[in-house]
């Protein structure tokens, strides 16, 4: 057992001192150049613990951050000059993206919103009483829900078909169409949707699955708690994903892997795949836009559409609804679903989902053709029944957690959220073909 008892955390805070995190924050930094031996990152996060205790009185308690310069030091006197170099470009990165969320909290301002789309969305939630909850509970009181629901879904898929439009207009060129997008967006039913209408117009297309890419869940990091971080891109294979659409881009057959997210397995050379010259590959991947994915394949073959779920609701307080608090919400009750997972479970894991969509999903948003609204303002009224009672629940549970702040704060703000909107218990006012169905189940689609 180590003599460091306590950690100091960058808020004050003050928590127990746990080996596993830096063993495993060692582990996550070689992931990130390619390096998967769980063994070595342990013992050189015992190399970093023997230095803190070297250094450190049994009175005295480090900081994240003293703990940090260790571990850089650690790596480079063991000879990982590259997980050095990338464990210290995190370390400035995510100082970048606290200082930067600092500012917009102050500024309101982020070049990463396509602003030209939140005025479209804003002008229609406005024309149709949707642009505050109060608008939203109004309607839905008044007997309103069905035309709600009716309104939202039209302009959802007015979206999709301004894209095939754009894909009919660059058919000549166009080998891969991406849809890409955060954790429960609604990728997969827009994917499935786009590849309707694409077919109608007299396009053939085959979609190419890359969650069948990951690795097995295992060779993760795993945190004391043990949940797995595997919302990377290095939690992908990369390097099969580039060499197989480059052999099917070239007419080759190619033996794509399956993944069972239920087991954590990845069984290769599964199932049988091949490309015409007059077909299109149709991909579905959180991380479509990432320079590394597809960095084999010439950006002028690609359609490259970028879907968030750009809500313009304000609460009561005069905020907007988060965008990230709905895909939390989408996410728990897809995932109870899909993949056994209970609703707390996603709430805890969150805080890996935003670690990397703010690093390798959003700054890439702006290098997409096409940005997608898939945001269904009645959406709030079907989550409220579902979700609400757990919400309460955890505000109490993780109040003075400090391991859990994450948490207690997503679900504070989303208790608060959910309390003033009416809710609809009756979900079988969404349609089958709804992109709502992808997380509360139900779809055509599944």
């Amino acid at each position: 057992m180590s003599k460091i008892k306590s950690v100091i955390k960058r808020n004050g805070t003050q928590v127990d001192f746990n080996q596993l995190r830096i063993n495993n924050a060692i582990y996550r930094a070689a992931v990130s150049v390619g390096g998967r031996d769980y063994e070595q990152a342990k013992k050189l996060g015992a190399q970093v613990t023997a230095i803190l205790e070297e250094k450190y009185a049994p009175d005295q308690i480090p900081n994240v951050e003293d703990i940090q310069d260790v571990i850089e030091k650690v790596l480079i006197e063991n000879g990982h000059a590259q997980v050095a170099k990338h464990y210290i470009l995190y370390r400035e990165e995510r100082t970048r993206i606290r200082e930067r969320a600092n500012r917009e909290r102050n500024q309101h301002d982020s070049g990463n919103i396509p602003w030209e789309k939140i005025w479209r969305a804003l002008d229609w939630a406005v024309d149709h009483n949707l642009n505050h909850i109060e608008g939203l509970n109004q309607r839905v009181a008044a007997g309103e829900m069905q035309e709600i629901v009716m309104e939202s879904e039209v302009v959802y898929r007015q979206d999709i078909e301004q894209i095939a439009e754009q894909v009919l207009a660059r058919q000549d060129e166009i080998r891969i169409v991406i849809v890409a997008g955060p954790s429960s967006s609604g990728k997969t039913t827009t994917t499935k949707i786009l590849n309707e209408k694409l077919r109608r117009s007299g396009f053939q297309l085959k979609e190419l699955g890359l969650d069948n890419y990951f690795y097995d869940l295992e060779m993760h990091p795993k945190d004391e708690f043990g949940d797995y971080d595997f919302e990377t891109p290095q939690a992908m294979d990369l390097e099969l994903i580039n060499t197989q659409v480059n052999q099917m881009l070239k007419g080759e057959t190619v033996l794509i892997p399956h993944y069972d997210f239920k087991l954590g397995k990845r069984t290769l050379a599964q199932t049988e795949l091949h490309f015409e010259p007059n077909e299109m590959i149709l991909i579905d991947s959180l991380f479509g836009l990432y320079p590394e994915m597809l960095s084999g394949v010439e950006d002028s073959v690609k359609m490259k559409i970028y879907i968030e779920p750009l809500l313009q609701m304000k609460t009561n307080q005069g905020k907007y609804v988060r965008w990230t608090d709905i895909r939390l919400m989408r996410r728990m009750l897809r995932d109870s679903i899909h993949r056994a997972y209970d609703y707390e479970r996603t709430l805890t894991h969150w805080h890996y989902v935003r670690s990397s969509e703010r690093r390798n999903i959003i700054p890439y948003m702006q290098y997409a053709d096409y940005v997608i609204n898939s945001a269904m303002p009645y959406e709030l009224s079907i989550y409220t029944p579902k979700l609400i009672d757990s919400f309460r629940l955890w505000v109490q549970k993780y109040a003075d957690d400090p391991l859990r702040e994450d948490a207690y704060t997503r679900a504070e703000r989303v208790l608060g959220l959910l309390e003033q909107v009416l809710p609809y218990p009756d979900d079988s006012v969404v349609p089958e073909h709804s992109v709502i169905r992808e997380f509360i189940g139900g779809s055509i689609y599944d």
